[in-house]
């Protein structure tokens, strides 16, 4: 599935729609600064699938700090299974930048 932009992503949480949204940063960095998604880090996602097993055949919006590891969690989940995995291009970053304009 195509990845998402930050300004599709910033409107989707301005109309506050409800969406599978997985933020896999580690925890000390969702603490200083999330979008309110699900927590996972990266290096405990294949030890998690439980918890968002129920998104398997949904849209999984998936998001880091640059856009790098939440790409390497769409390959993962692909290959679990995930047909909907939709990687934030540039992370909370970009999103944080988008912001500011």
């Amino acid at each position: 599935m195509e990845d998402i932009t930050v300004e599709e992503l910033k409107e989707r949480l301005d109309k506050n729609e409800k969406f599978a949204f997985l933020d896999v940063r580690e925890e000390w960095e969702y603490e200083e600064d999330n979008l309110g998604a699900l927590n996972i880090p990266l290096a405990q996602l294949p030890h998690s699938l439980e918890e968002i097993e129920k998104y398997k055949n949904e849209e999984l919006v998936v998001h880091c700090r640059s856009g790098a590891r939440s790409g390497n969690a769409k390959q993962f989940l692909e290959t679990k299974g995930y047909t909907k995995v939709r990687n934030v291009l540039g992370g909370i970053l970009a999103y944080r930048e988008l912001e500011e304009e």
